[in-house]
């Protein structure tokens, strides 16, 4: 896992919660939110925030289903 195939794989889905990419590359979520801060940085993700599809406030479903990152920059 590195910062270039973070990068090449959110270009290619252009969002992705923090569980999915926990999954693809195989390490833990404090490890990916320290990845993704780098290209946050850069203004090339940005931290969107979304309600649990259910749409209560009881804080049961795991943070890193709700914890959403999106591609801005133009893919080149």
């Amino acid at each position: 896992m590195s910062l270039l195939n973070i990068k090449q794989h959110m270009q290619q889905v252009r969002m992705a919660s923090l569980g999915s990419l926990c999954s693809v590359f195989g390490c833990d979520s404090d490890s990916m939110r320290c990845l993704l801060r780098h290209w946050m940085q850069k203004g090339c993700i940005r931290q969107c925030t979304r309600e649990p599809a259910c749409g209560s406030k009881c804080f049961k479903c795991p943070t890193s289903t709700v914890e959403l990152y999106e591609w801005v920059e133009a893919v080149s």
